[in-house]
């Protein structure tokens, strides 16, 4: 069923009696092509364009369980490619350029929003920094723009200007981010390769590799046996848990990452705007609600949840940033977990079991990067060689000395 606006006006005639499910819940089959561990927007969005791009269909998504319930629903829906570094800001523009046609790629609204995105300056340091990674975003082929202090107190006249420790002194701004819909996404993309053949599994727990001679053929789960020519692991804050079942370390440590969302208010942010000064970013929804957030929780976990110090100090960066935040009630507040690795950059590469394949690392970075992590990594499982602008995220990239340090503060993933 092709989703428009004379099919909405059709079925409200008629009831909406017309209305099909958006996914098929299939059994499991004894047997796959491609078996891919982890229902998030990075999986789903690899299964979709390994049927789309690459007509391979007899593949299965496996979620222990229910789509949508992980990362891809637990985070604040930021789209961008303001990076700098060669091995990332190609990746994260091709992202972006998916982004922009994605609503019509896949025939689902997704609520892509290019409101912008808006980097504040503090300093002259931080205005040197800024023009340097501007320079190298349009070097690049994507788009970047300077702003004044007048121009940031024109378009945000709320933001503290005068803070005499974080004073605005202008900023650097992407008109082309934005935000997105975050479950819209993987619903889109989970009925987008149902579609096309692939089988969708929820509340199907993976608790095993089968491995023999070096050559992975396939996992052991909750539901039982799965063969597959190929395994590809893409779990998020998961990834070394479900890699150790390999037999494999990681170098990745999870953390949670809390968000928030306030009560909803009239419009005020134009888009997106990050805190130069301290870790602190803003959007408004379309309820209306401010969803923000900051640093990572800092220690290991795997739960879904924070603690309070981390809430303190959010609420402090945006106090500092815009006073008027204060008089907001919060409405609700959710963590996702993160896989920090040791540069800040992911990992989509061949391990050295053959037949086993390995996405994540992602860092905060795992939303905006969603339809071309899937774009790249059914590149790689379809034809074994990395896509030409996720070559530099190899997992020995630590071996040969070849990090992506794009944030520039060392291998301590709770400081990224």
């Amino acid at each position: 069923m092709r989703y428009s606006a004379l099919k909405v006006f059709k079925e409200a005639l008629t009831g909406h009696k017309g209305w099909k499910p958006v996914w098929r819940e299939p059994e499991p089959k004894a047997e796959y092509d491609v078996v891919i561990i982890g229902g998030g927007g990075h999986g789903l969005a690899t299964a979709y364009y390994l049927a789309k791009e690459h007509g391979i269909t007899n593949v299965a998504v496996l979620e222990k369980g229910w789509i949508g319930g992980g990362n891809v629903g637990r985070n604040t829906t930021i789209i961008r490619s303001n990076y700098m570094l060669p091995g990332n800001e190609h990746f994260y523009e091709l992202s972006l350029k998916l982004w922009e046609n994605l609503e019509q790629d896949f025939n689902y609204n997704a609520m892509v929003s290019q409101r912008g995105i808006l980097n504040l300056i503090h300093s002259d340091a931080q205005r040197d920094a800024f023009v340097r990674r501007g320079n190298a975003m349009v070097m690049a082929g994507a788009d970047a723009e300077l702003l004044s202090e007048e121009q940031v107190r024109k378009e945000c006249p709320f933001l503290d200007f005068d803070n005499a420790r974080f004073p605005i002194k202008g900023g650097l701004a992407q008109r082309r981010g934005g935000s997105v819909r975050h479950d819209a996404v993987a619903w889109g993309y989970a009925r987008g390769a149902d579609s096309r053949g692939v089988d969708i599994i929820q509340n199907c727990e993976v608790t095993g590799m089968v491995i023999g001679n070096g050559v992975c053929s396939g996992v052991e789960t909750s539901q039982g046996t799965i063969k597959a020519k190929k395994v590809a692991v893409c779990v998020a804050g998961s990834s070394s848990r479900v890699m150790s079942m390999a037999g494999m370390r990681l170098p990745i440590e999870s953390h949670v990452l809390q968000a928030f969302v306030s009560e909803g208010l009239k419009p005020i942010l134009p888009g997106v705007v990050t805190f130069g000064a301290g870790h602190f970013y803003v959007s408004q929804s379309d309820k209306g609600g401010l969803v923000f957030g900051g640093d990572i929780d800092g220690y290991n976990s795997y739960a879904q949840r924070g603690n309070l110090p981390v809430v303190e100090d959010v609420c402090e960066g945006g106090m500092a940033l815009m006073p008027m935040i204060g008089r907001a009630r919060l409405l609700r507040m959710w963590g996702g977990i993160m896989d920090m690795s040791m540069d800040g950059s992911p990992f989509i590469d061949k391990t050295h079991i053959n037949g086993l394949y390995f996405n994540g690392g992602w860092c905060y970075g795992g939303f905006k990067a969603t339809p071309a992590s899937g774009w790249c990594y059914a590149h790689l499982l379809a034809r074994d060689e990395p896509h030409p602008v996720a070559t530099e995220y190899r997992l020995d990239r630590f071996q040969r000395g070849a990090m992506i340090d794009e944030k520039g503060v060392g291998a301590q993933p709770n400081l990224h």
